[in-house]
């Protein structure tokens, strides 16, 4: 790992300490800035601002953490909502699942800012772990009635941009075919009757 190294940590912490042992057992020099663990640094609030809590390694610039912490939001939000959109037994659920989407695409849109992918200008593990619910899109804004290009276009143009790449486009399946999946598993279950 090339560039410049900050460990934002304090004293005491063992998951500080892991982060050390790993930087020491890999021979990578590194800054350590230690942080008062009641008054936290603008740059930690700048650079954890979810959490707010050390240790945060950062690699020219940019916290390592984040990407983990978004995809592991990806995992545990966009997943469980999905279900409630996709498999409802009513239309609360479905009513509930649409809001919670809307309000995780808000929250992503938040994230990816301006940047070109998540955590920056280079496509990496959060467009990954996001990307491959791009072809239940169409399902979800059918079912939840919405649309992610006129409510969420920053996530739109992300979709875009990484449909661009081959690697993307040649692994994911037509949406059209997944809505259509969907409507089978959901006459054969009898969830719309």
């Amino acid at each position: 790992m090339a560039g410049e190294l900050v460990l934002l940590n304090c004293w005491p912490s063992m998951f500080g300490a892991r982060v050390r042992i790993a930087l020491e057992e890999k021979g990578l020099s590194y800054e350590e800035q230690k942080e008062d663990w009641p008054n936290k640094s603008p740059l930690l609030l700048e650079m954890n601002p979810v959490h707010k809590k050390i240790p945060v390694l950062i690699h020219n610039g940019k916290p390592i953490s984040q990407a983990r912490f978004w995809a592991d939001f990806v995992d545990q939000k966009f997943y469980n909502t999905h279900n409630k959109i996709i498999w409802n037994k009513s239309k609360e659920e479905l009513e509930e699942g649409t809001k919670e989407l809307g309000e995780i695409l808000k929250v992503l849109e938040g994230a990816l800012g301006e940047n070109t992918y998540f955590v920056g200008d280079t496509f990496g593990f959060v467009d990954i772990a996001l990307i491959g619910f791009q072809v239940w899109f169409h399902a979800y804004e059918t079912r939840g009635k919405f649309s992610v290009e006129a409510e969420y276009p920053k996530i739109d143009a992300w979709t875009k941009r990484c449909l661009e790449k081959e690697s993307v486009c040649k692994s994911l399946g037509d949406p059209n075919k997944v809505y259509d999946l969907v409507m089978s598993f959901r006459k054969k279950y009898e969830l719309d009757s």
